[in-house]
């Protein structure tokens, strides 16, 4: 069975001072390599990203909201310490006992204006009006800051 959002990554809306987007996935690990994807989408063209480089990333949360507060975040963290944007991912989240785990492998390459257009700079992700559930299939909203 297909759902409406189904073919639908991501799509913007309107945040005074700040980006705000909904990312959608058949799964929920979907909608956050979705979220990551278009976070990157703020910052650059994604389609320019090569994924030659691969960077694993683990979280542990006590939440769906933190877990993806934290999964973001981290790719600002990259990217302001390893200058690494990125455009390929892949999540497995699983829940054990009251914590959420998120294994995370990302793809991409090492910034460069010559060929990586400059976009917004996302200062950081918010938790207002983060928002995580089902609905067609799963759906993230995220607020960055820029």
């Amino acid at each position: 069975m297909k759902t409406n959002n189904e073919h639908k990554k991501f799509e913007f809306f309107d945040v005074t001072a700040d980006v705000g987007y909904r990312a959608y996935g058949d799964t929920l690990e979907r909608a956050f390599e979705n979220a990551a994807l278009a976070m990157f989408e703020v910052m650059t063209d994604t389609s320019k990203i090569k994924p030659e480089i691969r960077k694993y990333i683990q979280i542990n949360s006590e939440d769906e909201y933190t877990l993806l507060y934290d999964w973001l975040s981290e790719f600002l963290v990259i990217l302001d310490s390893e200058f690494l944007v990125f455009s390929k991912f892949k999540v497995k989240i699983e829940k054990k006992d009251s914590e959420y785990i998120l294994n995370g492998m990302a793809y991409g390459e090492e910034f460069d204006p010559s060929i990586h257009e400059s976009r917004a700079e996302v200062k950081a992700v918010t938790f207002h009006l983060m928002d995580v559930k089902m609905e067609d299939g799963f759906m993230v909203r995220v607020i960055l800051d820029i």
